[in-house]
């Protein structure tokens, strides 16, 4: 078991992340491509925090690396895909998830998102809500909701997200959560 360390403000969590070679070659790898407004977000940086403040190891993620990017001259999901399969080709460990942002509101039922953070912030759950990027070689996050609810380990749905409430609940049942961290608190409404 790792010794838990203290993450309590972006700053302790940004230092954390380039900290770990797995996420520096994540953020490597996804700042090449250029991509707009473009972040590494959700289970990437809550997972690794919940590990972290549980004092247990982060294990090789099994899970998508949520790659978001905010590009509305182009909303196919086939170029989606193209990103999705470069990144495989640079770093072929994990498994990417790419998305763009632009065209992600008509899924998700919202009027049009302004950018990347702004989708962010319709995302279910306020720990989910976070992500981070290399800018000029340092990490930086990203989090409308801040990272209170992330460090205290506390599982609640969005302000935007509250009429969803059976999409949040489902969420939560599939995701299991609390098999991984029985630490967690769990606010559903």
């Amino acid at each position: 078991m790792a010794k838990a360390i203290q993450l309590r403000t972006l700053e302790d969590i940004a230092a954390f992340l380039a900290a770990s070679k797995d996420c520096a070659a994540a953020f490597r790898a996804v700042a090449a491509l250029g991509l707009p407004d473009c972040w590494i977000g959700a289970g990437f940086v809550r997972s690794r925090v919940w590990d972290a403040l549980a004092g247990r190891a982060t294990a090789q993620p099994k899970d998508d690396i949520d790659v978001v990017y905010f590009d509305p001259a182009d909303t196919t999901k086939e170029k989606d895909l193209t990103i999705e399969a470069a990144l495989g080709r640079s770093a072929p460990e994990h498994h990417w998830s790419v998305k763009n942002q632009a065209r992600m509101h008509g899924r998700n039922g919202d009027a049009p998102y302004r950018d990347t953070i702004d989708a962010m912030a319709h995302w279910p759950e306020t720990a989910t809500a976070i992500a981070a990027r290399l800018e000029a070689g340092a990490v930086v996050l990203a989090a409308p909701y801040g990272v209170d609810d992330l460090v205290d380990l506390v599982v609640r749905p969005t302000p935007i997200f509250r009429h969803k409430m059976n999409v949040f609940r489902a969420r939560l049942a599939a995701k299991n959560w609390r098999a991984r961290w029985p630490e967690i608190t769990i606010v559903d409404a």
